[in-house]
């Protein structure tokens, strides 16, 4: 039980850090920009870049928005580059055209399977 708790606790002051990384890093936004920018106080967005807190839904995906960094990259620290490089290669193409590049991954993994 209590390596559950430290398992948690580690991961809270990560994702703290991970947010305070892109409020300064990438947003360049202070803690009073930023919260209000995702709906919650100066102070408690500090206790979560402390690791002391946790945003709620809310402001996690008005984060995401902000930042254009998925929820699991902001949560988990999983790597997000890959969506986030597929977008901007898709920007270029039309609905039609993507949809007719994913039958052709559909039926090039098939083929990989076989």
């Amino acid at each position: 039980m209590k390596n559950c708790y430290n398992t948690e606790k580690t991961e809270q002051i990560e994702r703290g850090k991970r947010i305070k990384f892109i409020r300064e890093n990438e947003l360049h936004m202070n803690k009073t920009q930023l919260a209000r920018e995702i709906g919650v106080s100066s102070q408690f967005l500090g206790l979560v870049e402390d690791g002391k807190g946790n945003l709620v839904y809310r402001s996690i995906k008005k984060l995401r928005d902000l930042s254009g960094h998925s929820a699991d990259y902001i949560l988990y620290g999983l790597d997000d580059s890959v969506i986030n490089e597929t977008k901007e290669i898709l920007s270029n193409y039309t609905e039609q055209e993507i949809h007719k590049a994913l039958e052709l991954l559909n039926e090039i993994a098939i083929f990989i399977k076989k």
